[in-house]
């Protein structure tokens, strides 16, 4: 598993998150798991066009939130 950090700006507020991507992805777990300050918060999911898509959603975020994380990660074609 990897682990690093992401920042988004919403609202003129910097949201700071990491992230932990498990490298050997076998489809059985989401690829991505998100936390703010240790307490999860969502984990994506790529499609077979690696858009990344809630695989499972704690509610502690707004929808748009998971969205802009999402379009970050994106951003990394990783």
């Amino acid at each position: 598993m990897e682990r690093f950090d992401i920042s988004l700006e919403k609202d003129k507020e910097v949201l700071h998150f990491e992230v932990r991507e498990y490298l050997h992805h076998n489809g059985e777990q989401c690829k991505f798991e998100i936390y703010k300050e240790d307490t999860f918060v969502a984990s994506f999911e790529p499609d077979n066009h690696n858009y990344l898509h809630v695989c499972k959603n704690a509610g502690v975020m707004e929808e748009e939130v998971l969205h802009l994380i999402a379009d970050k990660l994106e951003s990394y074609h990783i």
